[in-house]
């Protein structure tokens, strides 16, 4: 038996106004003055002043503001890289990422790909990665999709979705600042914080489940049910809670795997460009039969706090497009071998992810 033997980030710090921190924590990092630092910020903080004053700017460090209204892709990551690499003299002396899943699986995987050869859609995989990455940090500034803790880089290829996933994705530093969080609309605030609630489930129900897995999953989906469902947590304590939720989750599924929504939302994410957390939540609400007291509480969560899904995204798509979304989703095979054993292939077939699909 061959037991995973999985790089965790080395470094982090957790508190209110830990943000503050990050200039002290880059400068040691620093290569030479040549070697900058380049922010990659989501560009909802444009104009923010709150935030964007406090980036420790020296030399020619350099601010880039993505945009996260679409799912990451490779083809983004190539001309980020590039874009870098025209700039400035130096290889970076380090990739900041702040922002939410987009924007920090966007500094993750142009870490890497700033000292490995080709294009990010060659190292789509697992452990396809030679070179160790070029130092990272992540800064979430939204809580849930676990993408500060995970060893994965979730990317939309021409191809298929899927991630970097090796042992030189991870950040070598993480800021864990609730505070960052105090202005997410509240979907987004559902979506991303139920991201992490069917990453606990997916992970607790899987068939892959281990000890180490089950104490994290356990403890993410005790926080979920606390922030989802008690009416007596102030704001503070819900940011906080969320933020814990959120690493504690992407450590359950670091360690097992996730299932079967996961699977069937990278579908949605590459024909449709369905965001991550609110695919995900559309695909849960189906799938009483895999997670069946999951689901139920999910349904009791999105009633309480008034979240309409979107309904009948699927209604316009011909077979051409259906069958895109199935062989994406079946590709996922660790995913459909942790949901439902080693013999997944006799129990799901493509009529049913079809049935499936064609319900939402």
């Amino acid at each position: 038996m061959t037991y995973k033997n999985y790089p965790m980030v080395s470094r982090v710090v957790f508190g209110r106004g830990s943000f503050n921190q990050l200039g002290d924590i880059l400068e040691p990092k620093r290569l030479n003055e040549r070697a900058p630092f380049i922010f990659l910020v989501d560009d909802v903080f444009k104009g923010n002043s709150w935030l964007t004053s406090r980036i420790p700017l020296a030399y020619d460090d350099q601010i880039l503001y993505i945009s996260a209204d679409e799912e990451p892709k490779t083809s983004q990551v190539d001309e980020l890289v590039e874009q870098i690499i025209l700039s400035h003299k130096d290889r970076p002396s380090g990739i900041i990422g702040i922002g939410g899943g987009t924007i920090l699986d966007l500094a993750k995987a142009i870490s890497i790909m700033l000292t490995n050869e080709g294009e990010a859609k060659d190292y789509q995989g697992w452990d396809l990665v030679k070179y160790p990455a070029v130092y990272h940090v992540g800064v979430p500034t939204i809580s849930g999709t676990g993408a500060e803790v995970s060893r994965t880089t979730v990317l939309t290829g021409p191809e298929k979705k899927l991630g970097i996933n090796s042992d030189y994705t991870p950040f070598d530093q993480v800021i864990l600042d609730p505070e960052l969080t105090k202005d997410v609309p509240k979907d987004q605030w559902f979506y991303t914080g139920m991201d992490c609630y069917i990453h606990c489930i997916e992970s607790l129900n899987g068939t892959y489940l281990n000890a180490f897995s089950q104490s994290y999953g356990e403890k993410a989906f005790q926080l979920c049910k606390e922030i989802f469902m008690d009416n007596d947590l102030s704001e503070k304590e819900m940011q906080d809670k969320l933020m814990m939720a959120s690493w504690h989750g992407g450590m359950s599924i670091a360690y097992s795997q996730v299932g079967v929504a996961h699977a069937m939302s990278y579908g949605l994410s590459y024909l449709l460009g369905t965001k991550h957390g609110i695919g995900n939540c559309i695909v849960f609400d189906h799938l009483e039969e895999f997670y069946p007291e999951g689901v139920k509480l999910f349904k009791v969560m999105k009633a309480k706090h008034n979240i309409q899904l979107p309904q009948g995204i699927c209604n316009e798509l011909d077979d051409n497009e259906f069958d895109i979304m199935i062989d994406i989703a079946l590709s996922l095979e660790p995913l459909w071998e942790n949901a439902l054993g080693k013999g997944w292939k006799q129990k799901i077939s493509r009529e049913k992810l079809l049935s499936l699909y064609k319900k939402m």
